[in-house]
């Protein structure tokens, strides 16, 4: 991760000559930086930098970030370091941003004190933000992140189940069958019932399905889309859990493939006939795709050769098919 270092100070400059020895960072400074402008190189590197280091005081760095403070899913991680360097103080997107690892870090590197005010840190409990970031999960919605905390840091029961049971229960969290305030849930479904709507809900989203797709040559981009999506609703799977889409080599620039791929933000896998025909005898095929494209099936081989259980059977979806399956493994 490329760091930015901005120093106000002679003090300051000496220190983030010293953290550069550590991390793959770039210098702004006075004498870094010709005609330095505290706002213009603030603006800049909020955008540009997942991580940022202000060696100031806090009041110069509030002041300097504020107008270019957006969303704490967003936000870079910005911390801030006195210019004598006693202090390491995570400032903005303690957790999703990662500014309270990156503070316990420098602060050891450097001999200084951590000074991080979150409060799920400080009572010990794992805040439903850091749970998604150290597992690749989506929160669903940041308010309800931001209840379950609230939840947990005044002590009250939040319930926690992993509908997979790959992560195990948080410190701080109880099981799902015991009497609570809130709950999160990691799951890929579209919809959760059963849950009393008193009861505070927090849905982590797991990227673990995958969509095999075979199409005619051309076929249009928004009616695969539109079509995978109606069918995901249909089978209650929200579409933010889409990790790969799946197809045969022969078919990895269709346009559409493209499009379904770039519009679920995921993994796009590709293999190749060769690899195809050693599996398709294990479902039903065409003799015509096979004298087309030259094997029998696409989506349902391209769907089990990416290591997967099978959730639905070849929907043939005129001119398109399309085979559901979830991740056996998942990192």
């Amino acid at each position: 991760m490329k760091i930015g270092i901005v120093s106000v100070t002679d003090s300051g400059d000496i220190m983030a000559e010293k953290l550069k020895k550590y991390y793959d960072a770039h210098i702004y400074s006075k004498k870094a930086v010709k005609d330095f402008n505290l706002k213009n190189i603030s603006e800049y590197v909020m955008h540009n930098y997942k991580a940022i280091v202000f060696i100031s005081s806090t009041g110069i760095a509030v002041r300097a970030i504020s107008n270019f403070i957006k969303s704490k899913d967003i936000d870079p991680a910005v911390v801030v370091i006195d210019s004598c360097g006693k202090f390491v103080i995570s400032l903005l997107s303690g957790h999703l941003g990662g500014a309270n690892e990156i503070t316990r870090e420098i602060a050891r590197k450097i001999n200084a004190i951590p000074v991080i005010t979150t409060a799920t840190d400080n009572i010990g409990v794992t805040a439903p933000d850091v749970l998604a970031k150290k597992h690749n999960l989506i929160i669903d919605s940041l308010k309800s992140a931001k209840d379950i905390s609230a939840l947990l840091v005044n002590g009250k029961k939040v319930g926690f189940t992993d509908e997979r049971n790959i992560i195990q229960c948080p410190k701080g969290y109880v099981e799902k069958s015991h009497v609570q305030r809130g709950i999160v849930i990691i799951t890929h479904r579209d919809e959760i019932s059963g849950i009393d709507n008193k009861i505070k809900l927090l849905k982590l989203i797991r990227k673990d399905i995958v969509l095999g797709i075979g199409c005619r040559k051309n076929f249009s981009p928004k009616i695969m889309k539109d079509t995978v999506l109606s069918i995901l609703k249909s089978e209650n799977i929200d579409s933010r859990a889409v990790a790969l889409v799946s197809t045969v080599d022969i078919k990895q620039y269709e346009p559409a493939i493209i499009y379904l791929k770039d519009y679920f933000k995921c993994d796009l896998s590709i293999f190749t006939r060769e690899k195809i025909r050693t599996v398709q005898h294990k479902f039903q095929g065409s003799d015509f795709v096979e004298k087309t494209i030259g094997v029998k099936s696409v989506c349902q081989p391209c769907t089990y050769l990416s290591g997967v259980e099978q959730l639905t059977d070849k929907l043939k979806l005129n001119g398109m098919t399309l085979c559901i399956g979830v991740l056996k493994s998942v990192v």
